[in-house]
């Protein structure tokens, strides 16, 4: 498999002018990227123009041979035939407009997903295209439990790479299961690829209960440091993706992860702490995947309510929470919470296992009133 520097730069949250990609500041974020020797890029058929702004600011400037080029098929996500999930794998290429994939994924394994790989025959595709030589490397990304992987990995030995979310906040989660996962991973000699390092920001902006021993260890390291070379540090890890969505981000992973160092004894002794003083907080593990988004019938903005509950849990400041759950209302057009009709198509979604029934019942309560 590829040799490539630790950091990947994952094309899911770039940053924006308004609904347009702010092109200019994602090309100086590519030109930069791989100035430092990092080459693994990470997209998806379901990152809403996350394929098409790859083929304008990097397919198109550099020769492929610069770059890795991941991307993943989402079976689950609205296919009724095989025809349907194969299609995704054919408008990827298009999409992107390069004539293979170095890393190909199928995406968000686990639970009742699973079944429409299955279903639809992608295992065998998959290895179809690979024989093609359209894929050179083949895997998964899976949000499930231990146990599953384990049963998929015995079924299905050609998988070459297993894509987890895995981050210090998560690692001993009974939900994620992080290290469990990893741990299987490895079992089955499997190389790991890591998302959600910084669990979708959480981790880079923690809670000052959290940050404190950070800070005390590290005055002049960012949190997201951190959290990104927690991931790195294990073994057997191939890359650890990054949600970059400015220069600025991009700049700081950079300066740690360009010439990576694992974290010595000391180090993993004060993120111990840090870990204990997050787990002791009342914080919904929302990501903004919006995975749930995607099927709720209502339209319901599930990320910035549980963003708004949040803030208010932890500063118990509910003036700023009721503002940022208006922002999520009346700026994004999205319906509140007590939209919700209690059909539970969001939780099955949901790769973190999230009871969002309940935390929108709890929104409804606190934010929204009556119409």
């Amino acid at each position: 498999m590829e040799n490539c520097k630790k950091l990947g730069f994952g094309l899911m949250r770039l940053p924006r002018n308004g609904e347009e990609f702010d092109v200019p500041q994602i090309e100086q974020m590519v030109d930069e990227f791989l100035a430092s020797g990092c080459t693994y890029f990470d997209t998806a058929w379901l990152y809403p123009g996350s394929e098409e702004i790859t083929r304008k600011v990097l397919v198109e400037r550099y020769p492929r041979d610069k770059y890795l080029l991941a991307t993943k098929l989402a079976a689950w996500n609205k296919c009724q035939t095989k025809d349907d999930a194969e299609k995704q794998f054919f408008t990827s290429l298009e999409r992107t407009g390069v004539e293979y994939f170095d890393f190909y994924l199928l995406h968000n394994l686990g639970e009742e997903r699973t079944k429409f790989f299955d279903d639809f025959g992608v295992w065998e595709f998959a290895l179809k295209q690979k024989s093609l030589g359209r894929i050179r490397h083949l895997g998964f990304s899976f949000h499930s439990t231990a146990a599953e992987l384990e049963d998929i990995l015995q079924s299905h030995p050609e998988m070459e790479f297993v894509q987890l979310q895995i981050n210090y906040a998560d690692w001993e989660d009974p939900n994620v299961q992080s290290r469990r996962c990893y741990e299987v991973a490895r079992k089955y000699k499997k190389t790991v690829i890591i998302m959600e390092p910084v669990k979708g920001g959480l981790l880079a902006n923690p809670p000052e209960c959290v940050s404190k021993h950070l800070k005390a260890a590290a005055p002049e390291r960012s949190c997201a440091s951190w959290a990104i070379r927690f991931a790195a540090s294990l073994p057997g890890v191939l890359t650890v993706l990054s949600g970059m969505s400015n220069l600025e981000q991009m700049r700081d992973n950079l300066s740690f992860m360009s010439d990576f160092h694992p974290l010595c004894q000391a180090e993993k002794e004060v993120l111990a702490k840090a870990s204990d003083a997050l787990n002791s907080l009342r914080i919904i593990p929302c990501t903004s995947c919006n995975y749930c988004m995607k099927v709720c019938p209502e339209n319901i903005g599930i990320p910035g309510t549980f963003d708004a509950l949040n803030m208010l849990n932890l500063y118990n400041n509910p003036k700023s929470a009721a503002n940022k759950e208006h922002w999520n209302v009346v700026m994004h057009g999205k319906n509140r919470a007590s939209k919700c009709i209690k059909c539970g198509a969001c939780e099955k979604a949901c790769p973190q296992h999230i009871k969002i029934r309940e935390f929108l019942d709890q929104a409804a309560k606190v934010f929204c009133t009556a119409e």
